[in-house]
C-alpha cells in the first residue's frame, strides 16, 4: 500500500450540520407513549388490585362477625363540634380508619362499657392500631362529664347533629346507632358495623374482620393522615 505524499494536502470531508428545525427534539412517538403507559400500569397494579378487592369484591363477601354496609355511605360536608366548642369538619377525619361509637353526652354505664371495648379492640390490632382512630360521636347536647376526659385519652370526641349521624351511618331495623361500632375507611366511607357488646370470642372475630380490611388496604394506606 503506497504512502501518502507528504506534500499532498489531506482531504477533509465536511458533513452538513442539522438545521435548527432538525435539531429540535422529536416528539414522543405513539409507540413510546404506549410503552410508558404500560410501565406505569405495571407499577400501579398492586394499588389497582387492592382497590378492586376493596371496592368491588368486598360488598359480595361475608364478614365473620360484623355486617358489611353496601353501598358504603360517604362522609358529607358536615361539621361537628369539639368538647371545647370549636367547629371540626367531619371530612378532616379522612386518612385514617375509624372505629366509631355513637352515644349521648351523659354516657351512662353501658356507654362507658362500649367505649372501653372500643379502646381495647383497637389495642388488639398491635402495630396496625396506628392506622386506626377510635371516635366517640356525641349525639345530643347533654354535657360530657369532665371525669370522662382522662379515660378517653387519644380518642376523637365530637358532638354531631343526629340527622347527620343518620345520614352517615346505617342500622338494622329495630336497632339504634348506639347498638353498633361503625367502621369507616380512610376515604370517609362507613362500610362495616359491629355489635357494640361482645364477649372474648366475639372480640377475636371482630379483630379478624378489621385485620382483613387493613390487609386489603395496606398498599395505599399507611399510619397517620397524609400531610
Amino acid at each position: 500500500m503506497s504512502q501518502l505524499d507528504r506534500e499532498e494536502p489531506l482531504g477533509l470531508v465536511v458533513h452538513s450540520l442539522p438545521t435548527p428545525q432538525e435539531s429540535v427534539v422529536e416528539p414522543m412517538r405513539p409507540s413510546g407513549r404506549l410503552k410508558l403507559l404500560a410501565i406505569m400500569l405495571v407499577c400501579s397494579l398492586p394499588v389497582i388490585a387492592s382497590y378492586y378487592a376493596y371496592f368491588v369484591v368486598r360488598p359480595q363477601g361475608k364478614a365473620s362477625f360484623g355486617e358489611l354496609i353496601a353501598p358504603a355511605r360517604p362522609v358529607g360536608n358536615w361539621v361537628g363540634t369539639s368538647l371545647q366548642g370549636g367547629s371540626t369538619p367531619l371530612a378532616s377525619l379522612k386518612g385514617q380508619w375509624l372505629m366509631v361509637s355513637v352515644h349521648g353526652g351523659a354516657c351512662a354505664a353501658d356507654c362507658q362499657h362500649h367505649l372501653f371495648l372500643l379502646r381495647q379492640l383497637r389495642a388488639t390490632l398491635g402495630k396496625d392500631k396506628d392506622r386506626v382512630d377510635w371516635v366517640w360521636l356525641v349525639s345530643d347536647t347533654a354535657p360530657v362529664d369532665p371525669a370522662m376526659h382522662k379515660p378517653l385519652g387519644d380518642a376523637v370526641v365530637l358532638r354531631v347533629d343526629p340527622n347527620v349521624l343518620n345520614e352517615w351511618f346505617s342500622v338494622a331495623p329495630g336497632k339504634s346507632l348506639s347498638d353498633y361500632i361503625f367502621v369507616v375507611d380512610p376515604l370517609g366511607n362507613t362500610m362495616l358495623r359491629l355489635p357494640a357488646v361482645f364477649d372474648v370470642a366475639d372480640s377475636a372475630k371482630a379483630r379478624r374482620d378489621l385485620e382483613r380490611l387493613l390487609r386489603a388496604s395496606v398498599s395505599w394506606d399507611g399510619p397517620g393522615r397524609p400531610q
